[in-house]
């Protein structure tokens, strides 16, 4: 394409338009005057008619003018801020660019995540973010860029989600966003849409000005404020949650067969028993234990996992398999369960019902006397559930009340059950997993949708046996695969970082305990702290601090091993229904153990399994945020009637801005504004996550128990703003007198420190959130799935 000199000493005319464009269209980056003229040769006055052809071609648009050289019209720079807006049809997140003002649609661009290692930790990108994004051109394709994410540098804020309130002159949208709370938009008369008064909408915020409310347009009505399941509804759309399968995903799962026993083992006569919460509607877990005959495991057990086959059913590429992977797992709600598969598969095909035949992948594990697994071998069956059982129901038998359905199968199955996780406990305790003692708390509704109560569920052996046998079942499953070099997807937990152990320490050290570490770290390290304060003032506050020091669990397709666990290697493989990890694993192992050809496709490379488990890691916190935000905002309209009531409670966050406070009834966080605390002025101290009067010493730390008064509850945001009644810890760190109260205190506070807080620095929020490390109970919802 470079001009060449003519041999004979004549000049070559100059570059012609297309010449230039098409140079220009194939340089890296853009093309300076320089470099153009270097390409074709040109010199002294050459450049001069040079510059006359830029001019004009830029005049017509087909060149734009940009730092360092010229680019092509209508085409991105190399590095650029977009907004990702949706997803394709493979999963991929689709990003456009935040500001365009070529011609046409703005470019679209497929943003190729990138790989889990040991900084997988961070925050993934999800649709709504705002990134700064290094783009190429996609090959031939028009209008179509490839990126990659540089930065995630917040939420694209032009769109929101908020409750439409008719008016005379337009309509105003109240964010449901706690961080905008009290910032209203105005809807112009013409640009409500569909929306009715008390609907929740998408709003595009169009434009924004110094002076008066920013101007929006309602983009989508979303439903019905009032419904049964409006709460939800908002978490739902504020983290664009996948909520409604697609016609061609429900006509595949339609036209499912059920599976038949051809190339399966015949399990049918096994006395396998599922074990569930009382309301589970699928089960996709059954178990059973017998006492090994093997004389050389004298004393050991024979003990079996199987779990429902969903690798039968959800064929890599097909559209089950597109959505399940863009859904990344269910989401959970007190009023309603998002599902990662359609019914007709998770509730049907794929649930061991009592009495039916299903397939399953079931793990064999021999047990030693000492509890530790010897071996394990993995099979393709076709089973029969031979009992449906809730956790209470199994215990009760055990405790000596069965009933009609557990009386009969007491010995034969319940008793050999109890009797192997007996022996897997003792190496359970050897080996010394985290023990963290944070109850879990569960929102019951009303018919009509209301918060009717919350509860501590009881936590029973028979969950601790579920959740052992489940945990050895990942382990056989990650054990068989990394064996065999198979890509897989691992669960990895890392150890706390060196910066979170520093600051551990320093707080430690202030209510006198030190850490001795001793060679590696380990999760017994904690365990001995936990066990040093279980039964003092300061059991809750370590518990919190243990906890916020732990890393973030995460999927990732290298082995970083399971330090909460204490384990070596970890996957996930007993929930596919709910966890798309899950169903990687299955197809890994189909593949193999040679179970069938319906296994993990054999091009499936680490690299893919990268972007797979990055995606996922990422869908699991936004559930995580969008069950947290669902539970707040139930109780917090669950308390609005209770404006001006006292409350005894924990503080659970200690931040430069005030406290949270966790209540003891309803363990609903709000917000205590520093300003409003009393009559000093307080400091945030990190190290000993307290707040210290400057002038009186009074420090309110994070784990003190506090009474408080509500003062305000915000319903849609899910916020509540409390004032604080009790007296903090004396300047000696001493503990406040049981039942002291601030003297002097009005109902409500300072009117004037609660108004200045309110308006600067107390808008209602959440406590941090905690990592999803050790977070698994052994509930029939998770069974594990956090940790």
């Amino acid at each position: 394409m470079a001009r060449r000199i003519d041999p004979q000493g004549k000049r070559p005319p100059l570059p012609t338009r297309e010449q230039i464009l098409a140079f220009v269209a194939q340089t890296p980056g853009p093309a300076g005057k320089r470099e153009i003229a270097k390409a074709f040769g040109l010199k002294g006055a050459d450049k001069i008619g040079l510059k006359a052809i830029l001019k004009e071609i830029e005049g017509d648009g087909a060149l734009e003018r940009q730092r360092g050289g010229f680019r092509k019209g209508g085409s991105l720079p190399d590095v650029v801020v977009a907004d990702i807006v949706s997803r394709d049809r493979d999963g991929d997140l689709v990003a456009r660019p935040a500001q365009w003002e070529g011609e046409g649609e703005p470019p679209k661009i497929v943003v190729e995540l990138p790989r889990a290692g040991r900084q997988g930790n961070r925050p993934a990108p999800g649709i709504g973010d705002r990134a700064l994004i290094r783009v190429a051109p996609d090959g031939e394709a028009a209008n179509r860029y490839t990126g990659r994410i540089i930065k995630v540098i917040g939420k694209n804020r032009s769109e929101i989600v908020g409750i439409y309130r008719a008016g005379r002159d337009g309509g105003r949208i109240l964010p449901v966003d706690k961080k905008s709370q009290g910032r209203e938009i105005a809807i112009p008369p013409g640009e409500e849409g569909e929306a009715r008064d008390g609907d929740l909408v998408s709003v595009a915020v169009e434009r924004e000005t110094r002076f008066g409310l920013p101007r929006g347009r309602v983009r989508e009505r979303l439903g019905a404020l009032g419904s049964e399941k409006a709460v939800s509804l908002i978490a739902l759309h504020v983290h664009n949650i996948p909520h409604v399968f697609p016609a061609a995903v429900l006509a595949e799962a339609d036209e499912a067969k059920s599976a038949t026993k051809r190339g399966r083992e015949d399990w049918r006569k096994a006395p396998l028993v599922t074990i569930d919460p009382p309301d589970a509607k699928d089960h996709d877990d059954a178990v059973m234990a017998q006492a090994d005959p093997d004389p050389v495991n004298a004393g050991g057990f024979v003990v079996t996992v199987a779990i429902a086959d969903v690798a039968a059913y959800v064929r890599p590429g097909s559209a089950l398999d597109r959505e399940a992977l863009l859904r990344g797992n269910s989401v959970y709600f007190p009023d309603r369960v998002v599902p990662m598969l359609p019914e007709r598969i998770s509730n049907d095909l794929c649930s061991l019902r009592q009495g039916e035949d299903r397939p399953a992948i079931a793990v064999r594990m021999v047990i030693g006397a000492d509890g530790v697994k010897r071996s394990h071998t993995f099979h393709r069956i076709l089973m029969r559930s031979h009992a449906k059982l809730a956790y209470a129901q199994a215990q009760a038998a055990i405790d000596g009340n069965p009933d009609e359905t557990s009386g009969p199968i007491l010995d034969s199955a319940l008793r050999p059950l109890y009797a192997a996780y007996e022996a897997m406990k003792r190496a359970r305790d050897d080996r010394g997993p985290l023990s963290l003692d944070l109850p879990e708390r569960k929102v019951l509704l009303t018919p009509d949708g209301g918060v009717d109560r919350v509860i501590v569920p009881e936590r029973l052996e028979a969950h601790r046996l579920i959740e052992e046998f489940m945990i050895q079942a990942n382990v056989a499953a990650a054990e068989t695969l990394e064996k065999a070099n198979s890509p897989l997807i691992y669960r990895v937990h890392d150890e706390p970082a060196l910066e979170k152990m520093r600051a551990l320490s320093e707080v430690l050290a202030s209510i006198g305990i030190k850490i001795v570490k001793a060679g590696a770290l380990k999760a017994s390290l904690f365990n001995r702290i936990l066990a040093q304060v279980a039964e003092s003032e300061h059991a809750i506050f370590v518990n919190e601090v243990v906890l916020r020091s732990q890393a973030q669990a995460i999927y990732a397709a290298q082995n970083l091993g399971h330090f909460g666990l204490n384990l070596r290697r970890y996957a996930h493989f007993t929930s596919p229904i709910r966890r798309y990890a899950d169903l990687i694993v299955h197809r890994a192992l189909v593949r193999t153990c040679n179970l069938g050809k319906d296994g993990l496709p054999a091009d499936t490379t680490p690299g893919m399994l990268d972007a797979v488990s990055e995606q996922i890691s990422g869908a699991e916190r936004r559930a995580m945020a969008a069950e947290r935000e669902t539970i707040d905002r139930l109780i917090a309209g669950y308390l609005a009637d209770r404006v001006g009531a006292t409350f005894e409670g924990r503080i659970s966050g200690v931040t430069r801005a005030g406290l949270f406070v966790k209540l003891a009834e309803t363990g609903a966080d709000g917000f205590v504004p520093a300003a409003t605390i009393g009559a000093d002025f307080y400091r945030h101290d990190e190290t000993l996550h307290a707040l210290v009067g400057d002038r009186t010493g009074e420090t309110y730390r994070l784990g003190d128990p506090v009474e408080v008064r509500l003062v305000e509850a915000a319903a849609v945001a899910g916020a509540l703003r409390f004032e604080i009644l009790s007296e903090g810890r004396s300047r000696s760190g001493g503990a406040r007198r049981p039942g002291a109260t601030k003297p002097g205190k009005a109902k409500f506070g300072s009117r004037a420190k609660i108004d200045k807080a309110k308006s600067a620095q107390s808008r209602p929020g959440r406590a941090p959130a905690k990592p999803p490390a050790t977070e698994g109970d052994g509930s029939r919802r998770h069974r594990g799935s956090r940790r």
